[in-house]
């Protein structure tokens, strides 16, 4: 009867353990983002990467050809803070690119946005609406060695 006791302890303790149906989800699924919240989303992911990344005059990045409003957007944006962005697979042999390579997923009605290069990965989830996005979380920033 002494261990027979802390047996039933132990089993009552680990039943309360288990999880129900009403669990997070962690499935995401590609989402295309267009027009206004494409060019939110891309501006700020932009400015994120240019606090993190080196000077831009004397930087090159490297993104695949995509034709998607928001690699459109974010090929801008990163212009736009004075980055050489090139898209297709020639390149100088002079130049050493920094590859960059981006995500867009919906997680619980939002949108979350991925951006990285080897050394720096940011990611942030967002609220897209017809007339923009506005961020939903703090900015993730993960620094690789």
């Amino acid at each position: 009867m002494r261990r027979l006791l802390p047996l039933i302890l132990a089993a009552a303790l680990l039943a309360g353990c288990q999880s129900t149906d009403e669990t997070l989800s962690t499935n995401s699924t590609p989402v295309a983002v267009t027009g206004p919240a494409a060019s939110a989303i891309a501006g700020d992911m932009a400015s994120q990467l240019a606090e993190q990344m080196g000077p831009a005059a004397t930087t090159t990045i490297k993104m695949e050809e995509d034709t998607s409003d928001f690699a459109v957007a974010l090929e801008a944006a990163l212009r736009g803070w004075g980055y050489k962005v090139i898209t297709d697979e020639k390149v100088a042999k002079d130049v050493k690119p920094i590859e960059l390579a981006y995500s867009l997923d919906g997680v619980d009605g939002q949108v979350l946005a991925r951006v990285w290069t080897p050394s720096v990965a940011l990611s942030r989830a967002y609220t897209a609406t017809a007339a923009g996005a506005t961020p939903a979380s703090p900015l993730s920033r993960m620094q690789r060695n």
